[in-house]
């Protein structure tokens, strides 16, 4: 059983935004730290966005900073990711991801994933 399920992408217009939701079961989500990530087709998997056990420290790609917004809420086991003025290169399958204890912005280090939500940014 996947431990992690996103929900939330779609289509959305260039500038527009979508709130990805990312809901834990199965682990103690208040001892991950989480992360979000991205893979366009014929890409790697990138790193988008990460915050750590407790909410207080997050950590950016320089493409998604000051768009994009990482949260959580440990009462929920559910992790967020607001995407704010879209843009046609966002577009994606979007993935969470949990991580014992620290953040990391390396694919490789983390423990769990989701099965991913597509983004789709249109002009």
């Amino acid at each position: 059983q996947v431990p992690l399920v996103e929900s939330g992408g779609g289509l959305v217009q260039a500038g527009g935004s979508l709130r990805l939701s990312c809901a834990a079961s199965g682990l103690s989500f208040s001892t991950y730290a989480m992360g979000w990530f991205r893979q366009a087709p014929g890409k790697e998997r990138e790193f988008v966005a990460a915050i750590t056990r407790s909410g207080t420290n997050t950590v950016y790609a320089d493409s998604v900073k000051d768009r994009f917004t990482i949260s959580r809420d440990n009462a929920k086991n559910t992790v967020y990711l607001q995407m704010n003025i879209l843009k046609r290169e966002d577009t994606a399958v979007y993935y969470c991801a949990a991580r014992a204890l620290v953040t990391s912005t390396t694919a490789s280090n983390y423990n769990y994933w989701g099965q991913g939500t597509q983004v789709t940014v249109s002009s």
